[in-house]
């Protein structure tokens, strides 16, 4: 079960610690990694300069996110543009030596966000996450160096990734956490385990990626068989040969239900995950200048009540198959779990 509904997110901003944003932003990830070939600099330029005009101004990337490559292009594209957007990146899981690592010890998140500042060519981070847990470091260390940088005037706000309500409340009591970022969406509910009531209880936004179940609940869902080598989510249960046919049933009852509302699966998707709360952003990630605009017309729809908890009944974590991640994934991070869905 999930709070109550409430209708129609509308163009009214929503609070990040100290700024204020749109309910939806702009996730960078898959401009420069996880989801087979990246785009073309060309491409991916077009695309943040298009969500900048069409209002976006939350945008979010990391130092793991091509081994540094997206927030060089991040950097490189909204320079020119700093006054008028939030920008978030993230330290504790970066790439070393082509391998993906996690590292929260303080030494490790200094040097990070001194080159995240270079390649980003800001003198300051808006919104400074870390990444993972790293389960060998207290996060009260962690947090602990973080909030140095605040202090250095090097970051201006913190926020925790992945990570449970048990995580938040010994961070935000180190230094004030103003967002955490989880995955929520229809098909992953871990929010509703402990996080997404400890973020309104705190005063803490939020952030919910991959909103649109990693384009599972597009317009155009991807093909398991057609996933390019390197996808990210070639390795994840819910997409596997087992799995997905089973989920693409419930897909097509959602569509449904979107199509009777006279939305498409993405608005419906994205709007139901920013009725949980006014607390709740969403930075859902895209390459298509077409469906960047679709995701952003949410915020000028106002869906029926009645659609939107009739998604959440057909596609939740009791009916999705497959969990979210792979074992060995799901061991590193530290969220509430949602039984098989993982």
């Amino acid at each position: 079960m999930t709070g109550p509904i409430l209708v129609g997110a509308g163009r009214a901003p929503r609070r990040i610690g100290p700024f204020e944003v749109p309910a939806v932003g702009l996730g960078c990830m898959n401009l420069s990694h996880a989801y087979g070939v990246p785009p073309t600099p060309q491409a991916a330029e077009r695309l943040l300069l298009t969500a900048l005009d069409e209002g976006v101004t939350h945008f979010d990337t990391a130092a793991l996110y091509g081994f540094g490559a997206n927030e060089e292009l991040v950097g490189r594209v909204l320079a020119r543009h700093r006054d008028r957007v939030v920008l978030a990146s993230k330290c504790g899981m970066t790439g070393v030596d082509g391998r993906r690592v996690i590292d929260g010890r303080p030494a490790t998140i200094r040097r990070t966000a001194d080159e995240a500042l270079t390649r980003l060519r800001t003198d300051v981070i808006d919104l400074y996450y870390l990444h993972r847990l790293d389960r060998t470091v207290p996060v009260e260390e962690s947090i602990g160096a973080m909030a140095e940088l605040v202090t250095a005037g090097k970051v201006r706000a913190l926020g925790l990734s992945e990570v449970s309500a048990a995580t938040l409340r010994r961070a935000h009591a180190v230094h004030p956490i103003a967002a955490l970022q989880n995955e929520y969406s229809l098909w992953t509910r871990n929010p509703e385990r402990g996080t997404l009531a400890a973020t309104r209880e705190l005063g803490v936004t939020l952030v919910a990626f991959s909103p649109l179940a990693r384009g599972f609940l597009t317009s155009m869902p991807p093909n398991f068989g057609t996933l390019p080598a390197g996808d990210i989510r070639r390795g994840m249960p819910r997409f596997d040969a087992h799995h997905y046919p089973n989920n693409l049933r419930l897909r097509s009852e959602v569509a449904g239900i979107a199509d009777g509302a006279g939305l498409t699966p993405a608005q419906l998707a994205l709007a139901w995950v920013l009725s949980q709360g006014p607390h709740v952003v969403a930075v859902p990630g895209t390459r298509s200048v077409r469906h960047l605009r679709e995701n952003l017309s949410v915020l000028d729809l106002d869906p029926p009540g009645e659609a939107l908890a009739a998604a959440g009944r057909v596609l939740n974590d009791r009916t999705v198959h497959g969990a979210r991640y792979p074992g060995a994934t799901l061991a590193e991070i530290d969220t509430e779990r949602c039984g098989r869905a993982g």
